[in-house]
């Protein structure tokens, strides 16, 4: 994981808080925004490191913020873009830098807040390790693309990807001694779910403006899972099978579109596709969300700059 970031005392500070799914970082989020706002006396907007939150259509299977949470603080990144959209953790990296410095212009305060590793990663650090040995990552979306390279390869071969390597990291296809199905679906699929081709990881360093200061949420294991497993039946309850499907009326799909490939989404689509019934849907959502956060905090627990807190009172605010 990353490492400990440079001395920027004289940069601005922005706090960002982290951790696993249903850890409670929302509502703590909004805590905190109180908390710096009476601290501070500045307005304060709040950053969504989220891979699924920034998306529309679907608030109950991201657990987005409600209505009224969103009310109370200014939120970017949440219900921006449509399921079609691109999105991975270059851009937002780039796109979050660019509001952190627009927010302090204005004299505000921001907040950054979200359980997508990689984004959080490219944001703070600039770039993220992305390492063959650190298979936790997160987001859906590296397992999503390294299944369609695959299934491209079986299909049409080897060289068809290589000439794709080619036009999107011409350095890295120039460096390759011996193309290998592995080499080649490896450079790709850091290009597609990052953004960033392997070339530029290795030699760009990105200027951060300002000094992150990390927490993450904790809180026993039992105690994550139990509201894991009744936050499901929450969800469900308030309409999640109605959302997901609407969108499949409309065409969308999680095998096509990966703004949708993500615990909860999947298991109703297979359910609303016949695949499995309603009992092993939940119980699939329960599980697959329980192995999810495992793998967040798994993530989390790499990175020496975080501090693990168990609420607001934790976080220095001054």
């Amino acid at each position: 994981m990353a490492g400990k970031p440079e001395n920027k005392r004289s940069l601005p500070e922005v706090i960002v808080v982290t951790g696993p799914t249903a850890s409670g970082k929302t509502p703590l989020s909004l805590q905190l925004a109180e908390k710096i706002k009476k601290t501070t006396g500045k307005d304060v907007e709040i950053i969504s490191a989220d891979s699924r939150q920034v998306y529309r259509h679907f608030p109950i299977t991201s657990a987005q913020p409600t209505n009224e949470e969103l009310k109370m603080f200014r939120h970017h990144f949440i219900n921006e873009l449509e399921p079609e959209v691109s999105f991975n953790a270059g851009m937002f990296g780039k796109l979050g830098r660019e509001l952190i410095e627009s927010i302090f212009n204005e004299g505000k305060v921001p907040l950054v807040v979200g359980g997508s590793g990689l984004y959080v990663n490219s944001l703070v650090y600039g770039l993220f390790e992305y390492e063959e040995d650190q298979n936790v990552e997160i987001d859906a979306k590296q397992a999503a693309v390294r299944a369609e390279l695959y299934g491209r390869l079986e299909k049409n071969g080897l060289p068809g990807l290589i000439e794709e390597l080619k036009k999107v990291d011409i350095e890295t296809f120039d460096s390759i001694k011996e193309f290998t199905d592995r080499r080649v679906i490896r450079a790709l699929e850091v290009f597609y779910v990052t953004g960033i081709p392997v070339s530029e990881h290795r030699k760009r360093k990105i200027d951060i403006n300002f000094n992150p200061k990390l927490y993450a949420v904790e809180m026993p294991r039992d105690e994550l899972y139990d509201r894991i497993n009744r936050r499901a039946g929450q969800m469900l309850a308030s309409g999640m099978i109605e959302e997901i499907s609407a969108l499949k009326e409309k065409g969308y799909h999680y095998k096509t579109h990966n703004s949708l490939n993500t615990v909860g989404a999947r298991e109703v689509f297979e359910y609303l596709n016949g695949k499995i019934t309603a009992e092993e849907m939940i119980e699939l959502i329960k599980q697959n969300t329980r192995r999810f956060a495992k793998r967040q905090m798994t993530w989390f627990r790499r990175d020496e700059n975080i501090k693990w807190i168990a609420s607001v009172d934790e976080v220095e605010t001054s």
